[in-house]
């Protein structure tokens, strides 16, 4: 779970030393504009903006009810926030896995790509498929979604 927050602390520790040096030298407002900058970038890299995650098992069962795709993902991943971000609303339609967050994830990432936890990898029916255009998955949400 901490791993998932790495990089947008890192953003946001960075951001704070950059404004204080800024301030330091007496520009406050440049220093302002640097720390909302490196927040910004860090909430982006968060976990904040994905759907709430469930477990690798959960999203099998409940894409087998309903037939949503399952998205695996990771924070800090720019084809993962492609994705989310290109999807817009209708993310909030697929069953999102954080495979940092879920060692079950992880495994079903890695048995489908040869060994490499390559995200984001969305599951169709059973069928994986490594970072696919936002838009065929878009198709691939059932019409009654």
């Amino acid at each position: 779970m901490m791993r998932t927050w790495i990089l947008p602390m890192v953003l946001v520790l960075c951001g704070s030393a950059v404004a204080t040096g800024l301030i330091l030298r007496g520009s406050p407002g440049e220093a302002a504009t640097f720390l909302l900058a490196f927040v910004l970038l860090a909430g982006v890299n968060s976990p904040l903006i994905f759907p709430r995650s469930i477990g690798a098992l959960e999203a099998q069962r409940r894409s087998a009810v309903d037939g949503r795709p399952v998205v695996f993902w990771r924070s800090g991943c720019k084809y993962c926030l492609r994705l989310r971000i290109r999807l817009g609303r209708n993310a909030r339609q697929l069953h999102w896995v954080d495979i940092w967050r879920d060692p079950a994830g992880a495994a079903v990432v890695r048995a489908v790509n040869e060994g490499d936890e390559t995200v984001p990898t969305v599951v169709v029916a059973g069928r994986p498929h490594v970072n696919p255009d936002p838009e065929w998955v878009r198709e691939q949400l059932p019409p009654s979604a």
